[in-house]
């Protein structure tokens, strides 16, 4: 039998299709490989067996309340639910990251976020579960695996019969979810609540989050919390890139008191306003991993402008480690600040001046002042060489020794300056910077679209009795030559050296993961194929040619794939499990009764 088990399939790549007469510019790396979504029925039949906590552990892992002790500093007050775990080094760090600087001078109340390393060695209940959740979101909005963010509310106001002279306390969610706009709108319903009714609102708020639905993406769904009423789409990767899909209102929304365009993206254009003549610059520094840290005056500020540079590379993933809000207490701190090598590739935005000195090593730094309005104008400021940044007090800027592959473009500035001139609404210039980004994104990923899709073998070279033909290489001298041709001329009117970009991208982690996300997409294609070829075949006739043995071999092998297609969710033709179980029955059917029995017991754990 020449039948292959799944663990020869080598690493492939899809099936190019023919380009040439589409509007390149439409293309994306998410329209590329787009696969109909799974029946909701199979979703709805899933969630009938979830259990208490279940739906709320599909949105968070748990929600803390972190105070200030004189004697023993910040410290987390309360868990919700009780049964929630957390090690000792997840505590410590949620209750640093929990409370702004000192001298942030945070009066009043505050909200931001960060992101935290999760403890090793813990494993969810709802792993295949959620990964079932997981499998249509977008690049840049599947669960984190090896990270929690922190959504937090922090208030602090004058309390003259506290011996610190202040009430100091932030009520904090965490999740693996990177819904930054859903939960900050979360935590200003319940927050509020939860420092005037203390912990049985907390109670009460977690028994409505236990009655939601998990964040299934393409779905609109209705969210009840304390008395409030959500209405969000969770997004999916078969959205068209650059579109927002609405949420419409109908008659039976009487009760919705909120609806969201978003759960996740930050206002680009009020980030970026303090450096908004750098934009394009800025841009190449994330695409390739370059280490950058963001200088900020409080936690807000510093994490909205690392959410806005990791997501202006969408819709690719940015793929290194970013912390919105970092403080001298990370438990990563002496590893992300040594100068015995180089700065590592990550995003770090921070807000103590402590940080000036010990970064200064850095080779990109970004200094955000307070963020202007957007009708003010923000002054056109050259880029600072890394020598001029003394202190946090230095002046807002770009410090760095970059020179950019690509020349400038002036239109998007010349745009954005005519819009704040014109009182153009903040959502509006937030729309055509995002626009911006998304489409020199695409220019640039659209000539790597296309090579990796011509690497992938034709589909009649596919046969149910061979295992799957073999990907060819990557070679990165051949991409090179399509550019020619094929390069980002096609849908961009920047000039500059295109071919130096290229070059340090296919060194970066972001070119590792996005590579590595395409090969396994595709390797499950080819699989699917395979699979669905053999599905085609006539098995109890072919049986007939061989020996028990030989068929014994060939039903083992047929299990092997069910279960993988079952396990990896394989993007198959409806029906195509269904036949192969059929054909499987069909096969062991055909052997003695002897056989039949042993290949009917299910496999010893």
């Amino acid at each position: 039998m020449a039948l292959q088990g799944p663990e020869e399939v080598g690493e492939q790549v899809e099936e190019p299709e023919d380009l040439d007469d589409q509007d390149a510019s439409s293309i994306s790396p998410a329209e590329e490989i787009t696969l109909p979504p799974g029946p909701g029925g199979e979703e709805e039949a899933e969630e009938a067996f979830l259990l208490p906590w279940d739906r709320f552990s599909s949105w968070l892992h748990c929600i803390c309340v972190v105070g200030f002790d004189l004697e023993l500093g910040q410290a987390v007050e309360v868990i919700y639910p009780h049964h929630s775990k957390l090690s000792e080094k997840e505590k410590t760090s949620i209750c640093y990251l929990s409370f702004p600087d000192s001298n942030s001078g945070c009066l009043g109340d505050t909200q931001f976020c960060f992101r935290f390393r999760q403890g090793s060695n813990r494993k969810s209940s709802l792993g295949c579960f959620l990964e079932n959740t997981d499998r249509d979101a977008p690049p840049c909005l599947k669960r984190e695996q090896g990270h929690y963010y922190g959504y937090v509310y922090f208030r602090q106001v004058r309390d003259k019969s506290l011996k610190r002279g202040y009430f100091q306390k932030s009520l904090v969610l965490i999740s693996k979810l990177p819904y930054v706009t859903f939960f900050h709108s979360l935590l200003k319903i319940m927050a509020p609540e939860y420092f005037e009714k203390q912990e049985p609102c907390l109670e009460a708020a977690c028994n409505d989050m236990d009655r939601w639905p998990p964040p299934h993406p393409g779905r609109v769904l209705t969210l009840p919390i304390m008395g409030v009423v959500i209405k969000v789409r969770i997004p999916t990767c078969y959205d068209k890139p650059g579109t927002s899909q609405l949420v419409q209102s109908t008659q039976s929304d009487s009760l919705v008191s909120i609806v969201l365009p978003t759960i996740h993206e930050v206002d680009l254009f009020r980030c970026f306003h303090p450096v908004f003549f750098h934009i394009q610059m800025l841009w190449e520094l994330v695409l390739l991993g370059e280490a950058l840290v963001v200088m900020a005056p409080s936690p807000a500020e510093s994490a909205d402008t690392v959410l806005a540079l990791v997501s202006c590379i969408s819709p690719l993933r940015y793929c290194s480690d970013f912390r919105p809000y970092f403080t001298i207490h990370d438990s990563e701190f002496k590893e992300y600040t040594t100068r015995t090598q180089a700065p590592p590739s990550v995003i770090l935005g921070v807000t103590n001046p402590f940080f000036a000195k010990t970064l200064q090593h850095w080779p990109h730094i970004i200094r955000i002042g307070d963020m202007k309005q957007a009708g003010e104008l923000a002054k056109h400021m050259k880029v600072k060489k890394l020598k001029n940044l003394k202190t946090l007090d230095s002046k807002p800027g770009v410090y760095t020794a970059y020179k950019p592959y690509l020349n400038k473009d002036e239109e998007i500035i010349k745009q954005l300056q005519k819009g704040v001139q014109q009182k153009r609404p903040s959502a509006a210039q937030n729309a055509i910077l995002r626009r911006y980004f998304l489409e020199l994104t695409q220019s640039f990923i659209i000539p790597l679209e296309r090579y990796v899709a011509s690497l992938m073998p034709l589909q009649k070279s596919i046969s149910p009795w061979k295992s799957p033909p073999q990907l060819r290489p990557f070679v990165q001298q051949d991409f090179m030559k399509t550019l020619e041709k094929a390069g980002p001329q096609l849908t961009s009117r920047l000039k500059g050296d295109w071919i130096g970009l290229y070059r340090h991208f296919l060194k970066s982690p972001n070119f590792d993961g996005w590579f590595r996300s395409r090969k396994r997409e595709m390797t499950q294609k080819l699989e699917a194929l395979h699979l669905e070829a053999l599905c085609e075949e006539d098995l109890q006739q072919r049986i007939q040619k061989h020996t028990e043995v030989e068929a014994v071999d060939l039903v083992l092998k047929l299990k092997d794939k069910l279960n993988q297609a079952e396990r990896e969710q394989l993007p198959l033709r409806p029906g195509t499990l269904s036949k192969l179980r059929a054909h499987i029955e069909a096969v062991i059917l055909a052997l003695p009764e002897d056989l039949q029995g042993i290949l009917h017991k299910p496999p010893t754990s």
